[in-house]
């Protein structure tokens, strides 16, 4: 850990540069966001070359995008823990759709028994909904479409079946839009005689056994349903990205530059298809990434250490631990803690005991009615008010989060006082700390910790956006350059960037400080509603197109 332990004096100077040297650990400086950058595009450049590297780079076959004036009724099917879940999606095509939905409990029985037997139940699931919840019969395009990439009227289809896409969250080796064979299940699951064969064949196996007028035409990674749903809802969309208990994004690339795609057919048609990066595992080296002895303990200590390195870093499963171990770094400090009397609680003592909800409530607390909050947008375009926030103009709309550490508490304003005392509310009840042994300096130290925290993630997630920007030639590092195309619309989803304090204005301004304004101010960031249903369902739609 950092030097904590080995100090013979307890003066405030000794405690502030104890303070000031794990704040440096955790800085990040525009230098040390270009060279992390500059990595993921070599990394990208890399995957994209050779299979069997780290940064995956996986080809979906996903070769079009909508830009939501598609019209036409679709079924997901998302299965991926103890719930599957069966979605009908009409399309409107007016970038608007109408979402039917049910769930079905998987039973422990389901995921250990026979595969066969598993998805007879995922069939008998999917023929429950179409006779209860489903609309009877599928809708057709509402009028002539001059888009080329329209969507068929699933009435002129050779049979009257309904596409549907499968959402299928478990390691696969997919080889095209609707192949893909299961490397290993996870999340509990074990069934029995599906390892090594094509998930969407087993499926569609057992459509057939119970003569469902269904077919599934396509397997969907829940990012690059995220990069679809967003298409549609904002009329087009770069980038799909998760930012939540994990990370990882897909994007839209030139098939040209897929070069392990060799000589194949797909290659060969040229176009753009869809990439899901597997970006989780960025630099599992750690070479360019900050590491702090604090990460080092999370990775040794995880179910799988030295992989999904940039994961550990940035994602909401890991924030809270690594903050927990700069708390419990300075409660241990000697000869003299640094905090709470150097008491401790069961929770603090706990691995991963403290979640990354209470680093959000701790920032929560501190960040209410201090600064201009920068949402994303939720809207769709024609939604839109102007002054919606999504947008920053300016750099000093965004205030420095990496700004010193205050632990005089007796120089703070009366409404600062007031937060801090929130902040030590949340301590004493989350962390159930004794409130004798939490002070106001305490408070200011633990919301200190967890804004470094994920201040350094908000950074590094813009590295993955910016190096996406400029893989796609919408930007160059440095900045200096803009597309002309007038908005670059990104697609998100998850529980970080959708409900963490600032989050998005703090990956705002690391992509600001890597692409430069012009561009960074063209960057639409909008939630994906619903990638892993929704996105499926529009995956269903891109395999009608592509004739599957």
């Amino acid at each position: 850990m950092a030097p904590t332990s080995a100090l013979y004096g307890s003066s405030p100077d000794v405690s502030r540069r104890i303070l000031d040297d794990i704040e440096h650990q955790f800085s990040l400086d525009k230098d040390d966001l270009i060279r992390i950058t500059s990595q993921f595009l070599e990394d990208f450049k890399l995957g994209l070359s050779e299979y069997n590297h780290p940064m995956a780079m996986i080809p979906t076959f996903v070769t079009g995008v909508p830009d939501g004036t598609e019209t036409g009724t679709f079924l997901a099917l998302d299965l991926g823990g103890t719930n599957l879940r069966v979605c009908e999606v009409e399309l409107l095509g007016n970038q608007e759709f109408v979402l039917r939905q049910q769930k079905y409990k998987v039973s422990e029985a389901l995921k250990t028994g026979e595969a066969t037997t598993l998805f007879d139940y995922l069939a008998d699931s999917v023929d429950a909904f179409l006779t209860e919840f489903a609309s009877a019969v599928p809708a057709s395009p509402t009028a002539e479409q001059a888009n080329p990439f329209a969507s068929p009227s699933l009435n002129d289809l050779p049979d009257p079946t309904v596409p549907l896409g499968l959402t299928f969250s478990f390691p696969v080796e997919q080889t095209a839009l609707n192949r893909g064979k299961v490397l290993t299940w996870t999340k509990g699951f074990a069934a029995k005689n599906a390892i090594g064969n094509d998930v969407v064949q087993l499926l569609q196996d057992a459509f057939d056994r119970k003569h469902l007028h269904v077919r599934c035409v396509a397997l969907v990674n829940d990012t690059v349903g995220a990069l679809l749903s967003r298409a549609y809802t904002s009329g087009g969309c770069v980038l799909g990205s998760i930012f939540g208990t994990g990370t990882n994004g897909a994007f839209v690339e030139r098939v040209e530059n897929i070069r392990k795609l060799g000589d194949s057919p797909a290659r060969q048609k040229g176009g753009y298809m869809v990439v899901n990066t597997e970006w989780g595992a960025f630099n599992n080296t750690r070479t360019v990434l900050p590491t702090t002895p604090y990460d080092n303990k999370v990775d040794r200590e995880s179910i799988n250490p030295r992989l999904q390195a940039f994961e550990k870093f940035i994602s909401g499963m890991y924030l809270g631990e690594i903050t927990r171990n700069v708390l419990l770094s300075l409660i241990d400090a000697a000869p003299k803690p640094l905090l709470f009397n150097g008491r401790s609680s069961k929770q603090l003592n706990t691995h991963y005991g403290l979640d990354t909800a209470v680093m959000s409530e701790v920032e929560e607390a501190w960040e209410v009615g201090r600064t201009p909050i920068v949402p994303i947008n939720h809207d769709t375009p024609k939604e839109k008010a102007a002054p919606n926030g999504v947008v920053v103009d300016t750099a000093s709309d965004v205030p420095n989060w990496q700004s010193a550490h205050f632990t005089d508490v007796d120089a703070l304003s009366s409404e600062d006082i007031a937060r801090l005392e929130r902040i030590r509310s949340v301590i004493i009840q989350r962390l159930d700390i004794d409130a004798e042994n939490v002070s106001l300096r305490d408070a200011a130290i633990v919301r200190w910790a967890s804004s470094l925290v994920a201040n350094r993630a908000a950074k590094l997630s813009g590295c993955a956006v910016a190096a996406v920007l400029v893989q796609t030639e919408r930007a160059k590092l440095g900045g200096g350059f803009a597309t002309d195309e007038p908005r670059i619309s990104i697609g998100v989803d998850g529980s970080l960037i959708q409900h963490y304090p600032n989050f998005n204005a703090r990956l705002r301004e690391s992509l600001r400080e890597l692409v430069g304004l012009e561009v960074e101010k063209k960057v639409d960031i909008g939630l994906a509603k619903d990638g892993s249903g929704v996105g499926a369902a529009l995956c269903a739609l891109q395999a009608t197109k592509q004739g599957h």
